[in-house]
């Protein structure tokens, strides 16, 4: 089929790659004239695993091809929607970009499109489109309005994209749903060609849940929210910790196994970022009070993940006893692994707090230093960890990269002034950190002192015993 993604931002361009991977023909299109340069010249934008492999494959191939939103509106007979919804100061979803889409498939386009609305909305906006492509139809455009949510998450959007738990399809005709059903039919039979693995393992099909526009809108919101709350939830449980001495890793642990609850998001640490938990719970708790609903239960999430850099940071104070003129290193500066994306990180506050307070930080992160840098100016950014480690009272860790449990702890103890790490993600066993000489500290379990500096310790407040 040809279809036409327009807008090549992470879920964009994914959603265009994976649909040449699936045997279909796509015109990708981007209103940024220098990420579409980059892009028609075959240079990546951002940085996600296997995508970049994907988009060369299917450039070399002519199953992709890259342009103007008006050339893309022209050529798809589906056309899915994947432009950015950024938060208004209010909270509300910004839908203008939208709205410019559907007025231009209105007017520019005849015979039938069926039009896809992929990019995170409110609900009742299939609603809306339809309106407006009603209102501005001039060319006797036959179409239909689907909602099609995604659930991508920036490090594993590929896989994500192609071996999914669920379809979620919102419709409100037979014709649009068999026409989605065609174009997701190798994702939901699972026979294509797999880039992500030369053998691929056999998955599950996923589940095709064909929905009204409205529900299928609130699931990604709703599920967004939820995660944002089981987040939240196990970091006001790690505080509890920390008081009582209990270790938050093992009650993590404990309730996971009630498979009513699941393992998954029980990860206590410095919070949750990224472009989509922030600003979807905020359009969550928008849609729920203009609808007259109380969602109080999400403002409390969203003041919860707002203070956990300012707990992190009282552990670093406390430990230091003082902050100003003392080099730090920070390890970590993307929202998470495996993609370079620093919007709404942790780290990014994290790093603007400390330089306020008159550290000086050394920061490194495997993919995400450029766009650090342009964020955070004041801190001088390093080309590998022990870079970033040298003559450092402190290693801050903020994202959990793989290439963080491959050190070599001799070589980083050599170079420190102090061998202290503050653990925001609980990377480490406490006995492997402390075995070479660390004092640890880490999220809702009790600080752990090195062997040598525990034993002195402890003979310290031992009460003295003196000889007959």
């Amino acid at each position: 089929m040809k279809i036409s993604v327009i807008g090549a931002g992470y879920v964009g361009l994914t959603t265009a790659a994976c649909l040449t991977q699936i045997g279909h023909e796509v015109f990708c299109s981007e209103s940024d004239a220098g990420k579409l340069h980059k892009l028609q010249g075959g240079i990546m934008p951002l940085f996600e695993p296997h995508l970049e492999q994907i988009i060369q494959q299917a450039r070399s191939a002519q199953r992709l091809t890259f342009g103007s939103t008006e050339e893309a509106v022209d050529r798809g007979q589906a056309i899915f929607i994947c432009v950015g919804t950024p938060p208004l100061k209010n909270g509300d979803a910004d839908l203008s970009a939208i709205e410019a889409v559907a007025r231009m498939i209105a007017k520019r386009s005849c015979g039938y499109r069926l039009v896809i609305e992929k990019s995170t909305v409110p609900v009742q906006t299939g609603a809306q489109l339809r309106k407006h492509l009603s209102v501005h139809n001039t060319n006797r455009l036959e179409y239909d309005v689907a909602s099609n949510p995604e659930f991508l998450r920036e490090g594993s959007a590929v896989v994500d994209f192609l071996h999914p738990d669920r379809i979620v399809v919102g419709v409100d005709s037979g014709r649009a749903a068999g026409l989605l059903r065609e174009i997701y039919g190798p994702v939901i039979r699972q026979d294509f060609p797999c880039p992500v693995h030369a053998k691929c393992p056999p998955h599950d099909p996923p589940r095709f849940l064909v929905t009204d526009t409205n529900s299928a809108e609130l699931i990604k919101h709703a599920s967004n929210s939820f995660l944002a709350m089981k987040i939240s939830f196990i970091n006001m449980v790690a505080n509890l910790c920390e008081v009582v001495g209990a270790d938050v890793t093992k009650v993590a642990e404990g309730m996971g196994l009630d498979p009513r609850i699941g393992n998954a998001f029980l990860k206590p640490g410095v919070g949750f970022g990224g472009f989509c938990f922030p600003k979807d719970l905020q359009a969550f708790i928008r849609i729920a009070e203009k609808s007259g609903c109380d969602f109080s239960l999400l403002r409390e999430v969203e003041k919860i993940n707002e203070r956990r850099i300012e707990h992190f940071l009282e552990k670093v104070r406390k430990e230091l006893w003082v902050v100003r003129g003392k080099k730090l290193a920070v390890w970590g500066l993307a929202f998470k692994p495996d993609t370079d994306d620093i919007r709404f990180a942790p780290s990014i506050a994290l790093l603007k707090a400390l330089v306020e307070e008159g550290a000086l930080i050394r920061a490194y992160d495997p993919q995400g230093t450029a766009k650090a840098k342009e964020a955070v100016p004041d801190v001088t950014y390093c080309s590998n960890p022990y870079e970033a480690a040298e003559a450092a009272e402190a290693i801050l860790i903020v994202t959990e990269w793989d290439e963080f449990r491959a050190l070599d702890w001799r070589r980083l103890a050599s170079l420190v002034e102090r061998r202290l790490i503050v653990d925001g993600r609980n990377m480490f066993d406490a006995a492997d950190v402390t075995a070479h000489g660390f004092q640890y500290l880490s999220i809702g379990r009790s600080a752990v002192l090195p062997a040598a500096r525990a034993s002195a310790t402890a003979e310290a407040s031992s009460p003295m015993v003196t000889k007959a």
